[in-house]
């Protein structure tokens, strides 16, 4: 799959073998859209798939996140006022879980993991108009992190996405990254 993907602000250090992907994020990395802090960003770091319509995407996502705003996850991008960003983020100190779901402006959403996120499995369904997440530590429950509503369209991107605000420097390491046709199963088949 990462091999048909194309940069959004390609990092300056950054290697792929096969279904596998390494990035080193670059200073000052951030996709952000006005709300509360009266700013847009549009500069982390995005490794886009074009879709045909409706999908289910999955990626493993490793990294050793200790400063505030470090994150890495997934991103669906219909254009630069359209996106989410899911995965984890440091903040308040800590490893959380995070979404931000924009629409012409972000909003913003944390919550704490049942574990350890260092190393975390996550799935991003769009379908029917809406955006489903989950997130996975251990690959066999997949417990939903957000649903909201999102655009239809005949074309997403989607892939992995890293950035760090307040810093340079975060090592990430993507794999396992699948899209294929939307999920069928129940909103809460956690399977």
């Amino acid at each position: 799959m990462l091999d048909r993907g194309v940069w959004l602000n390609e990092p300056a250090q950054w290697s792929r073998k096969g279904d596998a992907l390494s990035v080193t994020t670059d200073r000052a990395s951030d996709f952000w859209r006005e709300t509360l802090y009266g700013f847009t960003r549009d500069s982390g770091h995005f490794l886009g798939v074009s879709t045909q319509g409706e999908f289910t995407a999955q990626v493993r996502v490793r990294a050793d996140y200790e400063q505030l705003y470090d994150q890495a996850g997934l991103m669906v991008r219909l254009d630069e006022r359209h996106w989410v960003k899911t995965g984890v983020e440091f903040t308040d100190g800590a490893r959380m879980l995070s979404t931000v779901v924009t629409s012409e402006r972000s909003d913003w959403s944390v919550c704490t993991p049942a574990g350890d996120p260092g190393d975390l499995l996550l799935r991003v369904t769009v379908a029917k108009g809406a955006l489903r997440i989950q997130a996975s530590l251990d690959g066999r429950v997949w417990p939903l992190l957000r649903l909201a509503p999102f655009p239809g369209a005949d074309r997403y991107l989607v892939g992995p996405m890293c950035c760090t605000p307040e810093r340079a420097g975060l090592v990430v390491e993507f794999s396992d990254c699948t899209v294929a046709a939307p999920t069928t199963k129940d909103l809460h088949d956690l399977s």
